[in-house]
């Protein structure tokens, strides 16, 4: 009986800095497939100097870019999703391929090791990341959700003991770089579920409460003073999807205001003629 093989999916979007790394713990892999969310930097240019097959896709939901990779990878037995910014240890990579072999499961899940500004977290929410990503292919439903997407999964997937590394939160400024891509979308669909109307109450409670959370409750602390400036980064971000979604509400838009005025001022100079 021949042994099951294996594709991995990657999702990119201008990341240039992570993506050579990431494909050199992928060689064990039969094929890596990667789908690039249109990036205007290095990514693709990179990937393709790898044994890779580079296809691009440009869409806001995360669910719709997996799918789309799945697609791409029918005629493999099983797919394990990686993201750009996360590595595997020959010692993962060696258990999924035992699992592939041996397991009559139809999923694999594994806890991923979330390192953020220099260090593993072990506090603050970040210790209980449990991560599906590796499925069988002829049982796989695919994934649901713009943004935090989750496979749709029809049993229980088999818990592995190794984990998955994640080179996260590399700095302040790449922390937030990825706010500006995900808060957006966070904020819309609130706004498509007529979430309540914010007031400045609404953005002060859920900035503060985020980092109460994250550095009291879930232990973030413990973390040192990285642990603190991730809770502030997470109360940040809070207030970042709730303002974004306060634009969203305003009436008239935001937009048709400032071309309200743009075409105030232009009257006044015809006027002045």
């Amino acid at each position: 009986m021949s042994k099951p093989t294996l594709a991995a999916i990657i999702i990119t979007k201008n990341e240039e800095k992570m993506i050579a790394n990431c494909l050199e713990t992928l060689t064990w892999c039969d094929q890596v497939i990667v789908i690039d969310n249109i990036s205007d930097d290095r990514t693709v240019s990179i990937a393709e100097q790898f044994n890779v097959k580079v296809f691009s896709k440009a869409s806001s939901s995360f669910s719709m870019l997996r799918n789309f990779g799945l697609e791409k990878a029918k005629h493999f037995d099983w797919i394990f999703y990686i993201d750009a910014d996360e590595r595997v240890s020959p010692t993962l990579a060696k258990e999924i391929l035992v699992q592939i072999e041996t397991t009559v499961s139809e999923s694999l899940q594994m806890k991923r090791e979330n390192m953020m500004y220099g260090r593993v977290f072990q506090h603050g929410g970040w210790q209980n990341d449990l991560q599906t990503r590796v499925f069988r292919v002829s049982t796989f439903l695919g994934w649901t959700g713009d943004i935090h997407e989750s496979p749709i999964l029809s049993s229980q997937p088999i818990l592995l003991h190794s984990s998955l590394l994640h080179f996260t939160h590399r700095s302040t400024i790449d922390g937030l770089k990825k706010s500006i891509s995900w808060t957006p979308i966070e904020a819309r669909l609130l706004y498509e579920a007529d979430a309540r109307l914010v007031t400045k109450v609404t953005l002060i409670r859920k900035g503060l409460m985020e980092i109460f959370r994250r550095f009291i409750i879930q232990g973030g602390y413990k973390d040192g003073i990285a642990g603190w400036v991730e809770a502030v980064i997470q109360g940040i971000n809070r207030v970042l999807v709730y303002t974004q979604l306060w634009e969203l509400q305003q009436k008239p838009h935001l937009d048709q205001r400032y071309s309200d005025q743009e075409k105030e001022l232009l009257q006044l100079w015809k006027k002045g003629k």
